[in-house]
């Protein structure tokens, strides 16, 4: 399976950081979602994404948008990486990686390294924009644009 720009995205449930139960289904239609997959917690690559998307997480309420990184990471992981960085918005835990699979998320270098990609979707879970870069520096400001983009900011 491969979502593309205009597609819907699957409803899902995975466990968040703080060992919470998060359901997509509760989110679309209420507000704009950047879902952003990447490798792994801890790298530095992954490190400066998730501080980009912390750095700039104030604009992305202003505009009613909820970021949302995923890995496949454990639960503790992602708490501890949440806590050292102090990233404000939700990590989820994919370790079957079946969510990264039911978007499409390719792998690099062979497929030994989960892919990087930010899917950018609006109330209706409808996908707007989707952005797949091994470079992590440019993700949050692609995702950012197209909020502004979808929200007439």
């Amino acid at each position: 399976m491969k979502l593309n720009v205009g597609d819907q995205i699957p409803s899902f449930s995975l466990t968040d950081h703080q060992g919470n139960i998060f359901k997509s289904n509760q989110v679309v239609g209420k507000k704009v979602l950047v879902i952003y997959f990447y490798p792994k917690n801890f790298t530095p690559g992954c490190t400066k994404e998730a501080c980009s998307f912390r750095d700039s997480y104030e604009q992305f309420q202003k505009l009613g948008a909820e970021v949302i990184g995923i890995s496949s990471d454990s639960v503790e992981s992602h708490q501890k990486f949440s806590d050292k960085y102090n990233l404000p918005y939700t990590f989820l835990s994919d370790p079957t990686e079946d969510i990264r699979k039911k978007f499409g998320v390719k792998g690099h270098l062979l497929g030994l390294i989960p892919g990087r990609e930010t899917f950018v979707v609006d109330k209706n879970g409808i996908i707007q924009c989707k952005f797949n870069s091994l470079s992590s520096a440019q993700h949050m400001q692609k995702a950012l644009e197209t909020v502004k983009s979808i929200t007439n900011e």
